[in-house]
């Protein structure tokens, strides 16, 4: 696999979206002149970049349905270097030990269609970069209702309604007191991971807060 890669490599070298530099779909330096999120947010949601910006609207859209998953390591290494500060308070000040990464589940039916989940994507690559903090567990939250895409829903009162009794727990047990964090690629309202944050806390739940690459 490791050949196949480096021979897909040098066919087709993945350059940066914006300047064309070579080694990644969106370089560090591009990344770093993205506007970061500005619009107001819920308080427990950290978002990193603005959705409007259209360098991280095109590199979302790259990673959800054109299939480019190494952007999920780009975020995600975005995510864990802007909100290291606030994890590592939180820790100390609020007793926020052995967070859960949770991604927001898809459907079974647009996890067939896309394949894979790209916040999922993103929560692996955040584990990667810090074991000792955090842990996985992406079967916990379950997608049961095939909702309408939220993004094509204006209305916060709508959206609240098409996301409401979407979402199942499985091994209750497992998350009963403890701290997790949502991880999401993008929130608007907050609709869906407010609704992710309420059955969690039904099923025992001690604090949840929520990571997201653009707002």
């Amino acid at each position: 696999m490791g050949v196949l890669n480096t021979i897909l490599d040098i066919l087709f070298p993945v350059t940066c979206i914006s300047c064309k530099k070579h080694g990644s779909y969106l370089c560090q330096n591009c990344l770093n002149n993205c506007r970061l999120a500005e619009r107001e947010n819920l308080d427990w949601i950290y978002s990193i970049y603005d959705y409007r910006d259209p360098l991280i609207k095109r590199a979302i859209w790259l990673l959800k349905y054109k299939g480019k998953k190494s952007l999920s390591k780009v975020f995600a290494t975005s995510i864990y270097l802007n909100t290291l500060e606030e994890i590592s308070e939180m820790m100390l000040l609020e007793n926020f030990k052995n967070p859960i990464l949770i991604p927001i589940p898809l459907s079974k039916k647009r996890y067939r269609e896309r394949g894979y989940n790209q916040a999922e994507l993103i929560a692996r690559e955040l584990l990667l970069l810090s074991p000792e903090t955090f842990t996985l567990k992406k079967d916990i939250l379950t997608k049961i209702k095939d909702t309408i895409h939220q993004a094509h829903i204006k209305d916060r009162k709508q959206r609240l309604k098409n996301i409401t009794n979407s979402f199942n727990i499985k091994n209750k047990e497992s998350i009963k007191n403890r701290n997790i964090i949502l991880i999401d690629d993008v929130t608007t309202t907050g609709a869906t991971l407010s609704e992710a944050k309420k059955v969690l806390k039904e099923n025992g739940a001690k604090k949840i807060i929520a990571f997201t690459v653009a707002h």
